[in-house]
C-alpha cells in the first residue's frame, strides 16, 4: 500500500490521465489498477493522437480492421482502434466497479471535439459509442459548452455515464450539474432506475493559473502599481476556484432537489480534477494534487504525476481548508481586474480547439497509414 492508495481513505479516486494499446496489452494499466489502486482512466483527442498518430502499436489493429472495411474513412478506422482500447480499459476496471457497486471504476472515451458547438450529433454520437463499447462502467465525455449542457442532460436521461469534461468556471460548472440533475429527474418521470447512472464534472485546475500567471506576469513586467498583490497570487488562482466550485457542490448535494434524487438512489456527480501536471517549475509537481484531496473527488494524473506523488506527495484532506483564505484570492482576483470569468471562458473555446486540431493530426496520420489490402 502507498499514497496512491492512501488518497482513497481520503475519499478521492485516481484515474490515469493516460492510454495507449501497449499499455493496456503489455500489463501496465492493470498494475497500476492491482497495485496502486487506480480506478479509473480517461482518454481524450490528445492522448488518442499520441497513441495512435505515433508509432506502430495500433498497425496490427488498422490493418486488421482495414481488410474487412476497405473504404472506410479515417474516423472510423480511428473509431474502431478507440473502443477496442475503451473496452479493454473497462475489462481491467470491471472487478473495481463491482467492488464498488458502480460508484467507480470507470473509463472514459470522448466524443468528437468537432461537435462541441451541435446538440443533437453529440446526443447521437454519444448514444453510439455506448452501444458500441457495451460496457456498463464506459463513461462519455461531453465538452460544458453551451451545446454540451442538453447533450448531457438528454445522455443522463438516456441511461448514459458522463464525464463533463472542460470545465473551467463556476457559472460552466453549475450549468452542467444542473444538466445532470434534470437527466436524472427525466428518467424519474418515466420510471426509470436512476441509481446506476454515473456522472463526473471535470474541472481543468493548471490550465488556468498558466493564464492568470501569464497576465500577472506581463502586468508586473510593466511596472504595474499593484505588482506585489498580483506576484502574491500566482499558482493560487486555480486551487482557489477549485475549492469553491467544492463548496458549491456540497451545498447542492444537501438542497432539497438533490435530496430527492438521492432518496431514489442517484449517486451524486463528482468533481474530478483534471490537468493536474504542473506547467511552472518553480512550482511543486505535486500542487494540484496536495492541495484538492477530499471525499468524492477523483484525480486524474499523467503516469509522471503519479510517480511523483509516490515518491513524494502528501495525503491530508485539504480540499475544505482555507476557504475564508479561497474566497479572499478570488476576491484579489477582481480587484486586480483579472477577470477569471474571460480567462475561463476563453480556456474552453482553446481546449475545443486544441483537441480539434490534435483530432486533425490523429486523422491525418490514420489516413496515411497503408491498408492491409494495398
Amino acid at each position: 500500500m502507498g499514497k496512491l492508495n492512501d488518497l482513497e481513505h481520503a475519499g478521492q479516486a485516481v484515474w490515469l490521465d493516460f492510454l495507449d494499446r501497449e499499455f493496456l496489452t503489455g500489463g501496465g494499466f492493470r498494475k497500476l489498477v492491482e497495485e496502486d489502486g487506480v480506478t479509473g482512466v480517461t482518454s481524450n483527442p490528445s492522448i488518442f493522437e499520441k497513441a495512435i498518430g505515433h508509432g506502430s502499436d495500433y498497425d496490427e489493429g488498422l490493418a486488421a480492421f482495414d481488410k474487412a472495411n476497405p473504404d472506410a474513412p479515417p474516423i472510423r478506422r480511428y473509431e474502431a482502434m478507440a473502443i477496442e482500447d475503451l473496452a479493454m480499459a473497462a475489462d481491467i476496471l470491471r472487478p473495481a466497479y463491482d467492488r464498488l457497486g458502480g460508484k467507480d471504476g470507470y473509463a472514459s472515451l470522448e466524443v468528437s471535439p468537432y461537435l462541441a458547438d451541435d446538440t443533437d450529433e453529440t446526443i447521437a454520437q454519444a448514444a453510439d459509442y455506448w452501444r458500441r463499447v457495451d460496457r456498463p462502467n464506459l463513461m462519455i465525455k461531453i465538452p460544458g459548452t453551451r451545446a454540451g449542457a442538453p447533450a448531457i442532460a438528454a445522455s443522463i436521461a438516456a441511461g448514459i455515464n458522463i464525464n463533463v469534461t472542460l470545465l473551467f468556471g463556476l457559472e460552466a460548472y453549475r450549468m452542467v450539474a444542473d444538466a445532470h440533475a434534470a437527466g436524472l429527474e427525466e428518467r424519474v418521470r418515466q420510471g426509470l432506475p436512476i441509481d446506476k447512472v454515473a456522472g463526473i464534472a471535470s474541472f481543468f485546475v493548471s490550465r488556468i493559473d498558466s493564464a492568470i500567471d501569464q497576465e500577472i506576469d506581463r502586468r508586473v513586467e510593466a511596472g504595474d502599481a499593484e505588482a506585489e498583490a498580483l506576484k502574491a497570487l500566482r499558482g493560487k488562482v486555480a486551487i482557489a476556484n477549485a475549492k469553491l466550485a467544492y463548496q458549491w457542490y456540497l451545498d447542492f448535494i444537501a438542497s432539497d432537489r438533490w435530496r430527492a434524487l438521492a432518496a431514489k438512489g442517484a449517486m451524486p456527480q463528482r468533481l474530478l480534477w483534471a490537468s493536474t501536471g504542473t506547467k511552472d517549475p518553480a512550482y511543486p509537481d505535486t500542487l494540484y494534487i496536495d492541495s484538492l484531496i477530499g471525499p468524492d473527488t477523483v484525480s486524474t494524473m499523467p503516469v509522471k504525476t503519479m510517480d511523483a506523488f509516490r515518491d513524494h506527495g502528501t495525503v491530508e484532506e485539504t480540499l475544505t481548508r482555507d476557504i475564508d483564505q479561497a474566497r479572499h484570492v478570488l476576491a484579489e482576483v477582481e480587484r486586480l481586474g483579472l477577470d477569471l470569468d474571460e480567462v475561463t471562458d476563453r480556456l474552453v473555446i482553446e481546449g475545443v480547439a486544441a483537441f480539434a486540431r490534435s483530432f486533425d493530426t490523429l486523422l491525418a496520420a490514420i489516413a496515411q497509414k497503408h491498408p492491409a489490402a494495398a
